[in-house]
């Protein structure tokens, strides 16, 4: 299928119209995505099979053809948004320029002012390093830009990511949550699925 009618499309975020208390940030929609307008859509993709695992969905959403409004539902109402460090489209996070990427920050940080999350997760660490003039940074916890946020760098979820498993990212999201109050602390490895 061409996709290539869906370059530079921007996909909006994702938001709950209540409290954010957790804020995913991808580095930016693929073409797959810009078509179904549904975030990490491509099937392979591990987001939505890592939040499962971690308990923070009820049942594994596939974006591959678009949100149903109970996917949505899924997200918001647990106090869940889908941000990107660039809002449009490419095939691929290293067709964006570095300017672009480096851009991403102030996006971020617009976002953060206006909506307050408690926890912002960047998901991509070459892109955060870029992004947030950070070269050294490792995955993890990290020195937060933004008062009463904090900021957790974990891999792209992208099946072209090999060092990102879905155990991995579902450990990691699985802290954010916990930090972001969307899952409580005794549900920390209880609600951790293995199928």
């Amino acid at each position: 299928m061409d996709l290539s009618e869906y370059y530079g499309v921007t996909v909006p975020d994702l938001l709950p119209d209540g409290p954010l208390r957790l804020l995913f940030v991808g580095i930016n929609p693929g073409l797959w995505t810009a078509k179904t307008q549904a975030h990490f859509a491509r099937r392979g993709n591990r987001f939505y099979p890592a939040l499962y695992r971690a308990g923070l969905t009820s049942y594994p959403i596939d974006a591959s053809s678009g949100y149903s409004a109970a996917d949505r539902r899924e997200l918001t109402e647990r106090g869940i948004g889908i941000s990107n460090l660039v809002p449009h489209a490419t095939a691929r996070a290293d067709e964006l320029t570095r300017e672009e990427v480096r851009g991403g920050e102030e996006r971020l940080t617009r976002l953060v002012t206006e909506r307050s999350p408690k926890v912002v997760a960047v998901l991509g660490i070459t892109s955060f390093r870029t992004a947030f003039a950070r070269p050294k940074a490792t995955e993890g916890w990290q020195d937060s830009p933004w008062p009463g946020t904090a900021l957790f760098v974990t891999g792209n979820p992208s099946g072209l990511n090999a060092h990102a498993t879905v155990d991995t990212l579902a450990a990691a999201f699985g802290e954010v949550a916990i930090a972001a109050g969307v899952l409580p602390d005794s549900a920390e490895r209880k609600s951790t699925r293995r199928d």
